[in-house]
């Protein structure tokens, strides 16, 4: 299965309930008031936000009106929605080992299977992966993690419940780099609800990572879940606060989320989505490609 049609299939949800409709109100190719009107209330309702929805209508005025592109106003919503999503992958040629990806974020958003996931993508580029078990809050989280790490054979290091997190990083690392593996993927704990030890717990990891892998961590990935719609910003904002972000991670696609909140999250954070998830399978994670995720929200089939 090709790129778009895992973003077409991944995305059925949200294109058959709150994007169903923009086909319909183009289908007479006339860009009147009415039809503004539909698209800003199905743009608001897909959790992009006002400030968003309104930017992007006014942008398709603009260019509606000018004769410098094509007018078929559902290809022109497609590239504009493209155009106001940052696209920035993650690394998968590395050249320092062990390549230190820090995953964040608050329980219940995909954290741990994300991990596994990206252990899967990485071990099928020839890529030897470590897994660290530094969600030590939660015995699950430590548990779920040593089952993907028996499935996938790749190895995870992990201490006790209740154990320092920042030492099991230590010990990823010094595995890591004994071995000559080539990945470490740090799973952390997401207890927003204690913000300050949980923020402390991370700036912790980092200052080991920084000292064991001078340059690392080269990613530190947030996970949202796509279905928290406008909740996941004000997460993604409290994290951001407290550590450096490079990439986002939007899980759960194939769900209840509606679609607009990768508008959102570029638009409010300035953090490009690096990947998406669109179940709960070991290959679900995707390299995030806008032009896809537009064309399979709107059911537009024809590429850019």
């Amino acid at each position: 299965m090709g790129i778009f049609e895992k973003f077409k299939n991944g995305l059925s949800k949200a294109r058959n309930t709150v994007f169903k409709n923009i086909k319909t109100i183009f289908s007479g190719k006339v860009l009147d008031d009415d039809v503004l009107e539909e698209l800003e209330e199905i743009l608001i309702m897909s959790d992009m936000g006002v400030e968003v929805s309104h930017k992007i209508l006014e942008e398709l005025k603009s260019r509606y009106k000018s004769n410098n592109s094509h007018n078929d106003p559902l290809l022109l919503l497609r590239d504009i929605l493209v155009e106001n999503l940052q696209k920035d992958e993650v690394v998968s040629d590395f050249q320092q080992k062990p390549y230190v990806i820090l995953i964040v974020g608050v329980n219940g958003s995909g954290k741990t299977t994300t991990a596994a996931k990206l252990a899967k993508m990485y071990s099928k580029q020839g890529k030897e992966v470590v897994l660290a078990a530094a969600d030590t809050f939660r015995a699950a989280a430590i548990e779920q993690l040593k089952e993907w790490g028996n499935r996938l054979n790749t190895t995870v290091i992990a201490h006790q419940k209740g154990s320092d997190a920042a030492a099991v990083v230590y010990d990823a690392i010094t595995h890591a780099k004994s071995r000559g593996k080539d990945v470490v993927l740090v799973d952390t704990a997401g207890r927003l609800h204690t913000k300050s030890n949980l923020m402390d717990e991370l700036k912790k990891i980092r200052r080991v990572v920084e000292r064991e892998v001078p340059g690392a961590p080269h990613e530190t990935l947030l996970v949202l879940d796509g279905t928290t719609g406008q909740n996941g910003i004000s997460q993604a904002k409290a994290f951001k606060e407290a550590i450096d972000i490079t990439g986002i991670v939007v899980t759960k696609l194939d769900g209840t989320a509606k679609g607009g909140i990768a508008f959102a999250i570029n638009h409010e954070l300035n953090i490009p989505i690096k990947l998406v998830g669109f179940g709960e399978k070991e290959d679900d994670l995707q390299i995030f490609d806008p032009v896809s995720y537009c064309n399979a929200l709107l059911g537009v089939d024809e590429v850019i």
